[in-house]
């Protein structure tokens, strides 16, 4: 009896050894010639796994998620769109992702970031050539066709595919198209009886809904306080617009003494919209300003879980703000 286990379980090791081996070292059919997968910043070798998986260029997801995890392949993926235009097997498709050498390297512009950090991100691609690392923001924008209009918030968030060897140039030259397809849609599609008075007075409104809430569901809200307290004269007082003209004053704090220092930015001090965008704004955010829901909202404050409570009036936002904010600190 106990020679017939050893036998099954020699039999069954074998018979696993062998699936593994067909698994990760015989090489798959692709779908379609070439086949190309993209690899993002963001994105997880599981996720990539899952699908390479559904899109049958390879044959266990899992399988390929621990042979990553063991070789220390899951911590060197490079983000890129990568070919392949033969047969492949598991363990080539992961050298040549672990590898960093993808066939399109890309990069990847955040919503809410500035023009500095665009800039910055441009810098670390080494397949880039710097042709602007030098240039200001005046000349960057005359190389664009955009002589005189100040750079923040022009470039649109996105993941930009490029040839090695181009320039950034190149990439902001398709950022900032981008941006102004995607800025004349939403200002095509806007509602009537907005307080804007051209597309770049909503970007700078999308720019401020970009950076006062993360969640989706919440900007359109958000939108509609601030275009409510535009149409009474009422000051947008936003938290985000005061941080940006702060500058490199902003120590992850405002206080009372930022609150009070006047600059084109600080929404406390001055009504109106801010003299520029204050981000990039995402979709999202320029649909949000655009298409703002109707509400009598004034005020709104954080609950502290990524979403946002609204107030019509001052008594009740301070009931919120003694709710979320004050009762957490006790």
């Amino acid at each position: 009896m106990r020679s017939l286990f050893i036998r099954t379980l020699a039999a069954l090791l074998a018979a696993g050894a062998l699936w593994l081996a067909w698994v990760v070292a015989v090489p798959v059919s692709l779908p379609t010639s070439p086949y190309s997968v993209t690899v993002g910043p963001n994105r997880t070798l599981s996720q990539v796994a899952r699908t390479l998986e559904d899109e049958g260029a390879i044959r266990n997801r899992w399988v390929m998620v621990a042979l990553a995890r063991a070789s220390g392949a899951d911590r060197k993926l490079k983000a890129g769109l990568y070919e392949f235009s033969s047969p492949v097997a598991m363990w080539q498709i992961l050298r040549r992702l672990s590898e960093g050498s993808p066939d399109q390297p890309s990069v990847t512009v955040i919503e809410g970031w500035t023009f500095r950090q665009f800039r910055q991100a441009l810098a670390r691609e080494k397949d880039l050539k710097p042709v602007s690392a030098l240039w200001s923001e005046e000349r960057v924008m005359a190389e664009l066709g955009a002589t005189g209009q100040p750079a923040e918030g022009m470039f649109f968030p996105s993941t930009y595919f490029f040839v090695p060897g181009s320039s950034d140039v190149d990439v902001m030259r398709r950022a900032y198209r981008t941006m102004q397809q995607h800025l004349q849609s939403a200002w095509d599609a806007r509602e009537e009886g907005l307080p804007y008075s051209n597309p770049y007075e909503m970007l700078i409104m999308a720019s401020l809904i970009e950076k006062e809430t993360s969640k989706e569901a919440d900007r359109p809200q958000v939108a509609s306080v601030f275009v409510n307290r535009l149409k009474i004269g009422m000051r947008l007082q936003t938290d985000p617009s005061v941080i940006y003209g702060m500058g490199e004053r902003y120590q992850g704090r405002i206080g009372k003494e930022g609150l009070r220092r006047d600059t084109p930015y600080n929404t406390y001090t001055r009504a109106g919209l801010p003299p520029t965008p204050i981000a990039l704004p995402g979709q999202a955010a320029l649909m949000a300003a655009a298409q703002p829901i109707e509400s009598r909202a004034l005020y709104f404050v954080a609950r502290g879980d990524g979403t946002t409570h609204f107030s019509e009036s001052l008594p009740e936002h301070n009931a919120a703000v003694r709710k979320f904010i004050l009762k957490k600190g006790e």
